[in-house]
Parts: structure tokens; sequence; C-alpha cells
């Protein structure tokens, strides 16, 4: 795990290397490119100017000898060229390698393969010019496959460490789920342990006083359950009335909420049991339970309020939850939703991460965040497509 964990450390700065080791095969590939066009551009002029000096030359043999000197400095290219006649006897070779020289089948073979690079030329009363690549092409063509290597591997890289990235991301979150599992069943396992103590404390206590609670913190136990049975399945697509979900939350909640040192204050607002959403009720309640309990844990040490309201608009039915503590800093609510951010000390930054999960991708809504004016305080807001009902033509929600 270390090892991969220095691998994955490695990535960044091997890309960077790499990236530069590009660029700069990049900039001398370019300047050996100019270079060459530079001198190509002298000898093709310096041949040029012999071309006429042998032209203007009075003399009897001047223009001869300027055509074989023009011969001379072709050859001295280094392009390499083949002379056949009608028959296809060769009748001038230069410039090719010393091991197609000595073998006729080798040297007709190289012949086809000048042929498939470069179209022959036919001069009449010469025959037919079969030629290849100069030395400037070569260097340039090793240049661009080297380029091209250094950039195939520098796209691996940059895959592996993306691949890299993506799997510590895994680990992180593997890791604050398995913290936000400990954290569910923590809750309702520390609230019956203070009831066994206040038993212990008063033991003319009877259960019916307890019951409920009793009942309260096993249910909850079996929702967590329930919630960590649903990672990686798809999600349920049943009614769900937002109204009875909020409302087991909110009941869930109050009797656990700090009412000596800094109280905080829980209040719903809903018609009833609706509106109706379609999706599932466990993952709905997990999503909501973050939200309220994000905004508890900003009225820690502070006290406060907090607002839960259900509502409908149009095609959208929604759940609101506000509070009046500190609000989210500027710098901390463009990734507000990330795993792993979190504005509270030892937070594990997983809670509205889920939540927005939930909402988004498993149930087709959205999870705002919105803060309330003055700065002081937040606002989340759970949307979910709104069920339908007919009647009377007319489309509804529940409650």
């Amino acid at each position: 795990m270390a090892r991969n964990g220095a691998l994955r450390r490695a990535g960044p700065p091997v890309v960077v290397g790499l990236a530069l080791v590009l660029g700069g095969i990049t900039v001398g590939y370019g300047w050996i490119v100019a270079r060459h066009l530079r001198d190509d551009a002298r000898q093709t002029s310096a041949l040029l100017g012999r071309v006429f000096a042998g032209l203007n030359d009075p003399g009897p043999d001047a223009a001869t000898d300027a055509l074989l000197d023009l011969a001379r400095q072709v050859r001295s290219l280094g392009i390499p060229i083949v002379v056949t006649d009608a028959a296809g006897r060769i009748t001038a070779l230069d410039n090719a390698p010393p091991s197609v020289r000595a073998d006729t089948a080798r040297l007709r073979a190289w012949i086809t393969q000048l042929d498939a690079e470069n179209a022959p030329v036919v001069q009449p009363g010469v025959g037919t010019i079969h030629y290849g690549a100069g030395p400037t092409a070569r260097t340039l063509t090793g240049l661009a496959a080297l380029e091209g290597a250094v950039l195939v591997c520098l796209a691996l890289l940059a895959a592996w460490a993306y691949r890299s990235q993506v799997a510590g991301a895994r680990d992180r979150l593997w890791v604050a789920m398995a913290r936000e599992s400990a954290h569910q069943l923590g809750t309702p396992l520390m609230s019956l342990t203070g009831w066994i103590a206040y038993l212990r404390e008063n033991p003319d206590t009877t259960g019916a006083e307890l019951a409920d609670h009793l009942q309260a913190d096993a249910e909850r136990l079996e929702r967590v359950a329930k919630r960590f049975e649903r990672i990686g399945r798809p999600a349920r697509r049943e009614p769900v009335g937002l109204g009875a979900v909020a409302e087991r939350v909110v009941s869930y909640f109050r009797p656990r909420l700090p009412t000596l040192a800094s109280p905080v204050a829980l209040a719903l607002r809903a018609t009833g049991p609706g509106p109706t959403a379609l999706g599932d009720p466990v993952l709905v309640e997990w999503a909501l339970e973050a939200v309220i309990k994000n905004a508890i844990d900003a009225l820690s040490g502070r006290g406060g309020s907090i607002d839960v309201t259900v509502d409908a608009v149009p095609r959208t039915a929604r759940i609101s939850v506000r509070d009046d503590g500190p609000g989210v800093a500027p710098e901390v609510r463009a990734n507000l939703f990330e795993p792993g951010v979190s504005t509270k000390p030892g937070g594990w930054g997983i809670g509205l991460a889920l939540a927005r999960r939930i909402v988004e991708q498993q149930h087709g809504g959205r999870l705002l965040y919105r803060p309330a004016p003055g700065g002081e305080g937040t606002e989340f807001v759970l949307e979910f497509p709104l069920v339908q009902e007919r009647d009377g033509g007319r489309g509804r929600g529940d409650g």
C-alpha cells in the first residue's frame, strides 16, 4: 500500500518531466528543420549559380563541365538515385547502401522500395530515374518518430497517473465510508448505552417509559443496516412521501439534541406525508439525515435553530433545511460537495457528498446550497421529481 502511494505521488512529477522532455524535443525539432531548410536553400542556390556560370562561360567545354559539376554536386547531397534504360538495365547508380550494390536481387528490391516511397521520373533520352529521400528527410523522419514515441509515452503515463489518482480517490472514499458506517452505528449504540446507564441509576424506572426510545434506537440500527445493503445496488423506484420521511428523521434527532448548554431547536413545516417522489425511501432518508446532521454540527457549541420545510412546486418536490449557523466560507463553496471536504475539525467530508450522490445520481434530482442573506446561516434544498396524480385532468402532489 505504501509503495502504491509512493508511485501515485511520483506520477505527476514524472508526467511533468516527460512533458518538459517532449517540449524540448519539439523545440529542437523545429530548430533542426529550420537549419536543414536553410542548408538546402544554400546548396540549391550554389548549384544554380554554377549552372549559370557554365552557361555564361564562352569556352567550348564550359557547358559540359558545368553539367558534370552539377552531377557531382547532386551526388554529394546524398540522395539515392538509380537510372534505368527502356530495357530496365541500370545505367547510373549513386548513394546506394553498400550491402545493396553487390547483390542484383537486393538492388532490384531496393529500387522497388524507392518507387514505393517516391514515384519515378521518366526523362526522355535518359531513362527512368528512381530516387529516395535525402539525409535531411531521413533525419527529420527520425526526429518525428522520436517525438511521436515520447508523446505516446506521455499519454500512457498520463493515463496511468489518472488511474492512480482515481484509485487514490476511491481508497479515500472507502476510508470515509468506513468511518461513516462507524458513525452511523455509533449514534444508536451510544444512545442505547445511555439508556442502560439511566436504568442502572434509576432501577425503579418501568420498561414502558423507555420502550419507545429503545425501539427507536433498534429501528435506527435496522435502517443503518439497510442503508449499507443499498450501496452498489440500483436504487428502488417506489412512491416516497417526503413529509413522512422528514417527520421520521426530525423525530429521531429531536430528543438527542442539546437542551442545556448551547441548545439546538429543530422545527418541521410539512402539511402531511407528501409530496410524493419516486425513489428509494431508505436512501432518501439517508440523504436528508446527512444534511440535517450537517446543520446540527454547524450549530455545535453555539446553539441555534434548524428549520426543515417540505413543499412542492410544479413538477418538483422539495425539502429545505435551513440553519442560522456561521455559514460556509466562500472559498469552500465551490468544493462543498466533494468527498473529503469538510469545514469541521476532524470532519470526514462524506455526508454532503453522499447526499448529493443519492439525490442527483440515483434519483435524478438536485441538491442545492444557498447562503442565507447577510452571510449568517445556510440552506440546503433537496429537490426530487414530483410524482403526478390524475385529478380531474390536473397533476398534483400528495399533501
